[in-house]
Order: structure tokens, then C-alpha cells, then sequence
């Protein structure tokens, strides 16, 4: 009996390329959760803005998360349509980067109160926003396809979240 060859038997090889655009588009892996792949994804959003808090000194913080954010946008339009091909899907669910992107525009944004307050607050607005789509979210879902449609809608959601935040803070609720 001749020998299997080792692709048959491990699936089909993988370039780094392929590697690399698994990795990030799932977040790390983050994506890949069987329950709320998006709220886990949505976590890396928040590792990343810790990690921007505790390593840049306070006047640096909106420049770096500029930065990060532009990055990750990029990283999302750049995956997108690998993600979309990889998993069959319009809006494939283990792709989570646009929800990192969406989370990223608060500390962004919004700049009072204590960091765990944002991102206890900023993350559960987020996530409001981000399943409810409120409009214009909802439109820009169901009306631009592929990759910016994706990224967009949790933009929006990012956005609608901080403006509810900024209404929490003047209830003094937050800070």
C-alpha cells in the first residue's frame, strides 16, 4: 500500500501569506469563537488601547491610537476580500477586524474619564451599536458591499457609541 502523501493527509499547505491574513483578520484568533466571534474580536480593540495607555506617555495617546487604528482600517481592507473568498461569505463572522476598528474610534474620541470606565463602557455601547445597526449603520450594511461595507458600519457603531458616551459623561455617569 503506497504511502499517503503529507498534504492529503494534513489538508491543503497554506502560504504565509494565507497564514498572515488568517491571523489578522481573526484577531489573533480572537475571531474564531463559536460564540460572539465579534464581541471576542471586539477585545483586541481593547488590549490594543490598553497597551497604548500604559506604554505612551498621556500626550502621545491620540496620535498612537491614530496610528493603530489607520493600521488595523488597512489591515481590515486588505484581508477583506481574502476573509469574504476563505469563508465564503459576504460578511464572514470569524473576520473581526472591523469590530477592533470600530472599538478604536472611542478612546479616539473619547478622551474623559478613567480608562477602565471607557472600556467598560465603550466596549458594551460598542457592541449595542455594532448588533442593533442603528441608522445610518444599518444602510451602509446592507447597502455597501464587500470590503468597506464591512469596516464601515462598525465605524458608524464606534461613532454612535462615543456620542453616547459624551451624553453619559454629562449625566456624570462616567468620570
Amino acid at each position: 500500500m503506497a504511502a499517503k502523501s503529507r498534504e492529503s493527509v494534513s489538508g491543503p499547505r497554506f502560504s504565509w501569506s494565507d497564514r498572515l491574513s488568517f491571523l489578522l483578520s481573526t484577531a489573533l484568533g480572537l475571531g474564531l469563537s463559536p460564540l460572539a466571534p465579534g464581541t471576542c474580536g471586539t477585545l483586541m480593540g481593547i488590549l490594543l488601547h490598553g497597551l497604548v495607555v500604559i506604554v505612551f506617555p498621556g500626550a502621545w495617546h491620540v496620535y498612537v491610537l491614530s496610528i493603530v487604528l489607520l493600521v488595523i482600517c488597512v489591515a481590515s481592507r486588505m484581508t477583506a476580500p481574502w476573509a469574504m473568498k476563505h469563508w465564503e461569505s459576504e460578511d464572514p463572522k470569524p473576520f473581526v477586524l472591523d469590530e477592533v476598528a470600530g472599538y478604536l474610534i472611542i478612546p479616539l474620541l473619547f478622551t474623559e474619564g478613567q480608562l477602565w470606565e471607557v472600556m467598560l463602557w465603550g466596549f458594551i455601547l460598542f457592541r449595542v451599536f455594532d448588533i442593533v445597526k442603528v441608522p445610518p449603520a444599518r444602510q451602509i450594511d446592507r447597502s455597501l458591499p464587500g470590503p468597506w461595507g464591512i469596516l464601515l458600519d462598525d465605524l458608524v457603531a464606534g461613532v454612535q457609541a462615543t456620542l453616547v458616551m459624551y451624553v453619559l459623561w454629562f449625566l456624570g455617569v462616567i468620570g
